[in-house]
């Protein structure tokens, strides 16, 4: 391949598993994928999602980071409206000084949840007004440039920052600000190729990153049968759509077969525009175009496959082609 291509975990909470089950499986992802060669595993804040076991961005982190030893590992991301500037310094900065330079720290503007939730997370509906000013001041707090409050740890640590989107707006602060740009394709693929024009475009070198990076993302699902992968792939679709329509709730057959043609299917289709399906080599030349199409410095991808032994499975196999 091409291009660096890293992982997105979205730490699955399987039917009939424990959150300490996921976990594990996490620990398990991020160690065949140092294992073979990838550049980064990155963990998204979400809450009051039951199939997601990844709201505690910076405690995963440092629990993967004590059980791997030289791959990168981040939030991808931190929903910086969520929490203050100082308080992601802190954590951040205290990964870094426990496991030295291969943190990353992505920036969302979202809350990564809904209105409800946002109100119990105690932040206000408007805090995502001031992510571009809440994004300088924790660059200035992991900087080394000193402030009437600093953050210990965190000061001087110059944690890399991502901004994440899936939008103009964030395409257009991390060329402002000159930061590295991870455009959320795997679920909201319509502004893809848009956003990266305009981030190059308008993109306004910093001392860090003279050069735009654009990172962009989408779904995996590798077999050496391509029968596997497409089995797989639908299944994966299934439960998508299951969750769309209800959180927890029990499909019968007749409803499942139902929900294939319904509108929230159709809404899970577009969501997943860009899924690569199939064999190895089916797979790299996939990753390869969609990398050319946008200019991509990066890829990132989520392990699509519902099922551990698939994602793992996937790693093995794209790890041989980069071998």
């Amino acid at each position: 391949m091409n291009v660096p291509v890293s992982i997105l975990d979205l730490v699955h909470l399987r039917q009939g598993a424990s959150i300490s089950e996921a976990i594990g499986n996490s620990v398990k992802i991020a160690q065949e994928a140092e294992k073979q060669g990838f550049k980064r595993v990155w963990y998204a804040e979400h809450h009051n999602m039951p199939t997601i076991a990844s709201s505690a961005t910076a405690v995963l982190i440092g629990h993967v980071a004590d059980h791997t030893s030289t791959i990168r590992l981040g939030a991808g991301g931190v929903m910086l409206p969520n929490h203050s500037p100082l308080v992601i310094a802190e954590q951040f900065g205290t990964l870094q000084e426990m496991h030295g330079e291969r943190i990353d720290l992505g920036l969302g503007r979202a809350p990564g949840t809904d209105q409800t939730t946002l109100r119990a997370l105690r932040r206000s509906p408007n805090a995502s007004e001031t992510f571009p000013d809440d994004v300088v001041e924790l660059q200035e707090l992991l900087s080394s440039q000193p402030r009437e409050v600093n953050a210990y740890p965190g000061h001087g640590t110059n944690v890399p920052l991502y901004i994440l989107g899936s939008s103009f707006f964030g395409a257009n602060l991390a060329a402002q600000l000159g930061l590295p740009y991870a455009f959320a394709s795997h679920f909201a693929p319509t502004h893809l190729r848009h956003a990266a024009g305009i981030y190059r475009e308008a993109y306004q070198p910093s001392e860090q990153h003279p050069e735009p990076y654009f990172i962009a993302a989408l779904n995996t699902i590798c077999a050496e049968d391509p029968a596997v992968a497409t089995q797989e792939a639908e299944e994966a679709f299934q439960l998508r759509v299951e969750a769309l329509v209800g959180r927890n709730r029990r499909f019968s057959a007749t409803d499942k077969q139902l929900l294939l043609s319904s509108p929230a299917a159709d809404q899970v289709r577009s969501m997943l525009q860009y899924s690569a399906v199939g064999t190895p080599e089916q797979v790299a030349d996939y990753h390869r175009s969609f990398a050319e199409q946008v200019r991509a410095d990066e890829i990132i991808t989520t392990l699509a496959s519902p099922h551990l032994d698939g994602q793992l499975r996937t790693l093995k196999l794209l790890g041989n082609l980069r071998a």
